[in-house]
């Protein structure tokens, strides 16, 4: 290893058809919870763990940090800066998908779901809607809404592709997690270029943890805590 690197191992959760490939050995597939992680870390000799999964992966991330507890690793997430709203939207905010499910007990509307295809079924409580979905794969099955169009895409994402996007299918509102970040925020911007109301989903709720916003102030957290001379 050369001087001033860190040997590193990179995880995909296995969800997305064809990952980015990474300059580093890669895994794929999940570690049987948070007992099974810290048994990983240990096993392989692991001295800091970066969290940078999707902020609504909660469930991995609370396995981070109870993993890294037992097994004595360091541990910093790096997460984006939630996205706020700014002179020109129209956001209401909720706690959770059910709570958005809810919110969209109205009258029928053409709907941009936004929000991967974990919970796809949980709209299938307010049929009256037309649910156009962007998914980063095809589904291998039809998406469980009787209305609906798909469009398969993958970010980052441009405002004037996402504009052509809301008017070809004549979106009236959007509806999205607030992942953060630049890679998915044209959506904001187009929907506050139209007008269009969003429903903005928070994020959940996690143990305390160190955090970072950017790949470079992990990179200076690790350079203050490894032996970059391994």
């Amino acid at each position: 290893m050369s001087q001033g690197s860190i040997p590193a191992l990179y995880s995909y959760a296995g969800r997305v058809t064809a990952p980015k490939p990474q300059p580093v050995p890669t895994r794929v597939g999940g570690f049987g919870g948070a007992d099974g992680l810290a048994a990983f870390l240990v096993d392989q000799g692991i001295t800091h763990l970066v969290d940078a999964t999707h902020p609504f992966a909660a469930q991995m991330s609370r396995n981070a940090v109870a993993a890294a507890a037992r097994s004595g690793v360091e541990l910093i997430a790096l997460t984006r800066p939630p996205w706020a709203p700014v002179e020109g939207d129209c956001w209401q905010r909720v706690a959770s998908v059910e709570a958005a499910v809810t919110a969209l007990d109205g009258p029928a509307e053409r709907i941009m779901l936004a929000i991967g295809r974990m919970h796809l079924a949980s709209f299938a409580a307010q049929p009256q809607h037309h649910y156009l979905l962007r998914l980063v794969d095809a589904p291998e099955v039809s998406a469980p809404l009787p209305r609906h169009s798909t469009v398969v895409d993958r970010g980052p994402f441009t405002l004037e592709g996402d504009l052509a996007l809301l008017r070809e299918h004549r979106i009236e509102r959007l509806v999205c997690k607030n992942a953060g970040g630049k890679g998915a925020a044209a959506k904001l911007e187009a929907a506050r270029r139209l007008d269009l109301p969003v429903l903005m989903i928070d994020r959940p709720e996690l143990p305390p943890r160190q955090e970072a916003h950017s790949v470079e102030a992990v990179l200076a957290w690790l350079a203050h805590t490894t032996d970059l001379g391994v």
